[in-house]
């Protein structure tokens, strides 16, 4: 059923206030200047995250800085390369980061959306897909929600060590959680490449068999990577269903393809990921620690690897991205994070 609390596109909250492509080429081009790693790129890190800092405070929201340092760690590898698999374990002694965690004035306590997005890149690679897409959407989202009315709480997230095994994410997940708890959560991974030409979106290994319905709907429009994937679980059905409306409404040329994780939220998802490979494609990004901590959460993606000939690679430019359809993609984010259907509490309050 329709969310009757979806805002159209162009009328309150957002008439003053439209997403600005220009604005979203710049965030991109700065970030993607140079590869950005807090081990392998320190400086390049922390010139990225003072931009972030200082675009989210002039846009008027306040910014904590939340250092980690953790232990033993079971991630991955950040080497860069253009094959992508779903399990890439490394066990990390020690890393020490930090993540941005961002809110409105006077927007109170209580349970939170979260938009999150990773700020690191591969070695090698500058990231401007991988993740200064996201970014970008991020910050211009947090411009957005500052000049409107905001019924519900928003925190924005940006994070650390994604590409190590989303250590960043995890900190954050259990840090919110346990604050005042999450509501839901949208991830934004690797955003703004898209390919109009047939044959130019892949599947994994076993997706056809694992997914049919999903299967069918891109080998019926040809194999093009013209949408965007918004990869959901049951507990977040209407929330995806809220992102492809305003998505459709803020511009026909960005269909939006949904596809439900049949996982479960909390830690037995995860243990029936290691059972099933091609489900493990589905929780490569941020989102993961959230769900499993039974937060009903997207993950929004132009599918990475799947579709991207630049992943992880030194070609990864902001030349290659598309600023319209990213523009859609922020809208759409924007009003989908204002009217999350359902409000949950956050169930984990776990250290």
């Amino acid at each position: 059923m329709p969310n009757d609390r979806t805002p159209k596109p162009g009328s309150a909250p957002f008439a003053q206030a439209l997403p600005d492509t220009a604005r979203l080429r710049r965030h991109v081009e700065f970030l993607a200047a140079e590869p950005r790693s807090r081990l392998r790129a320190p400086r390049a890190m922390e010139r990225a995250e003072q931009y972030v800092d200082e675009q989210l405070t002039s846009a008027g929201w306040l910014v904590e800085r939340r250092p980690f340092d953790v232990r033993w760690q079971l991630g991955s590898t950040d080497r860069h390369g253009h094959r992508a698999l779903a399990l890439k374990p490394r066990l990390h002694r020690r890393l020490r980061g930090a993540n941005l965690i961002a809110s409105l004035p006077g927007s109170g306590n209580g349970p939170a959306v979260v938009i999150g997005a990773h700020l690191d890149s591969v070695s090698g690679s500058p990231g401007a897909d991988d993740n200064a897409s996201g970014v970008a959407v991020l910050l211009e989202t947090a411009r957005l929600l500052a000049k409107a009315p905001v019924p519900a709480r928003v925190v924005l997230a940006v994070f650390d060590m994604e590409e190590l095994g989303l250590i960043g994410a995890r900190q954050a997940a259990r840090e919110l959680c346990r604050d005042d708890g999450v509501r839901g959560m949208i991830c934004l991974e690797s955003v703004g490449y898209f390919a109009d030409g047939p044959g130019t979106q892949k599947l994994p290994v076993g997706f056809e068999r694992v997914f049919p319905e999903a299967s069918t709907a891109v080998r019926a429009g040809g194999h093009r990577g013209d949408f965007t994937l918004v990869v959901h679980r049951r507990s977040s059905t209407a929330a995806a269903r809220t992102w492809q409306r305003a998505a459709a409404a803020a511009s026909p040329s960005l269909p939006a393809l949904l596809l439900r994780d049949p996982r479960p939220d909390g830690p037995l998802g995860l243990l029936i990921g290691l059972a099933v490979p091609p489900a493990n494609h589905l929780g490569r990004s941020d989102h993961a620690p959230f769900w499993n901590r039974g937060v009903p959460a997207l993950m929004l993606t132009d599918t990475a690897n799947f579709r991207n000939p630049h992943y992880h690679r030194s070609t990864d430019a902001p030349r290659t991205l598309d600023y319209d359809r990213l523009t859609s993609v922020t809208e759409a984010t924007a009003l989908t994070a204002i009217s999350w259907p359902e409000p949950q509490t956050c169930p984990g309050r776990r250290d």
